[in-house]
């Protein structure tokens, strides 16, 4: 492994981080949409603000450190991205803005048409959101981002059939693992009916999920060739893991047993991005610029892994204890004065 293909590395294990932690955030807010009208939706939306509340802005850390580490370690594929794509990247990042103050500000009013308003802002961001992060992804991944800065179509780039797969495939994995999360949470906290609402909605998620990923298959062979032939070739045998971590989920899901659900549904949605990353490899950007050719210096590669490693020290334990403190019971929480 070479430094560049090390610190890329870095940088997609934080992807994925986000994909699952950031995408089920994403989630609670695609279920606070569709759970109804504000009496009949009330719980699903308390239970959804309950489970995100404490750890939302943390998981967002995990874009901040993607965007830090591909600006620092690849400046020239950064470059070219951002500002061939930056039309999908800006309301993305409005999108997030947008949700993080209507979720704080919703539960500071007082006069039911403001938390209405605000509630409709945060969830309608947790929708379109993931799709313009998708639709970013499927515009680098089906070789619309061109290696000179300014190169690319910036309408064409994200307004493409392999963007609109990724954008939906993204919405509906991150309703698909919110449900999952939600499950247990709500078996957690005792509230079994609760559970089996998110179960019947992670389910049906599941079974939308499949249907849009096996439709997939034909737009990247009419659209995205290169990507296909890489997710067919190399990468098969992680596109194959994916289905069968997600076969194996909804079994689990049939027999309520949540913890391991969330296990095997966390490697299906992973082994996706995995499938891509190997099925592009040796290409940042298809089908022209390689990670050698698109990472800095080695002096900058190796002060930013040094940095990264530091970091991982600090960090890691602080992020992996706030998520446990917040996998424990309610009442265990309380005890604890949290």
């Amino acid at each position: 492994m070479t430094l560049a293909e090390a610190v890329l590395g870095a940088a997609f294990v934080g992807l994925v981080a986000y994909a699952l932690f950031g995408g089920a955030d994403f989630g609670g807010g695609v279920w606070d949409l569709l759970a109804g009208g504000t009496e009949r939706g009330r719980r699903v939306r308390d239970r959804v603000e309950r489970s995100i509340g404490p750890v939302w802005e943390a998981n967002h850390v995990w874009l901040i450190f993607v965007l830090v580490v591909l600006w620092t370690g690849f400046p020239r594929a950064f470059a070219a991205a951002v500002t061939t794509l930056y039309v999908p990247l800006t309301l993305a990042a409005f999108g997030i803005i947008a949700r993080g103050a209507a979720f704080a500000y919703r539960k500071s009013v007082d006069t039911p048409g403001m938390r209405r308003f605000f509630g409709a802002a945060f969830a309608l961001s947790s929708l379109l959101t993931p799709f313009f992060l998708g639709a970013v992804v499927g515009g680098a991944a089906s070789g619309r981002v061109h290696r000179d800065v300014g190169g690319g179509d910036v309408v064409g780039s994200w307004v493409n059939p392999t963007s609109a797969l990724g954008g939906t495939l993204a919405v509906l994995a991150c309703a698909y693992l919110a449900a999952v999360f939600l499950c247990g949470d709500a078996r957690r906290d005792g509230e079994d009916d609760l559970a089996e609402a998110f179960r019947r909605r992670a389910l049906l998620t599941a079974a939308a999920t499949g249907a849009v990923g096996l439709a997939g298959i034909a737009v990247l062979h009419a659209d995205a060739p290169l990507l296909f032939t890489g997710l067919t070739g190399r990468g098969l045998p992680v596109v194959l893991l994916s289905a069968v971590a997600g076969s194996v989920a909804l079994v689990l899901l049939w027999t309520r047993r949540y913890t391991a659900a969330r296990i095997a549904s966390a490697v299906a949605v992973s082994a996706i991005l995995v499938g891509w990353a190997v099925g592009q490899y040796p290409y940042v950007l298809l089908p022209e610029l390689t990670v050698e050719q698109a990472a800095a210096g080695r002096p900058t590669l190796l002060a930013l892994l040094v940095a990264l490693c530091a970091g991982a020290l600090v960090l890691g334990p602080a992020l992996t204890y706030l998520y446990v403190l917040f996998q424990r019971p309610a009442t265990a929480r309380e005890r604890s004065g949290v």
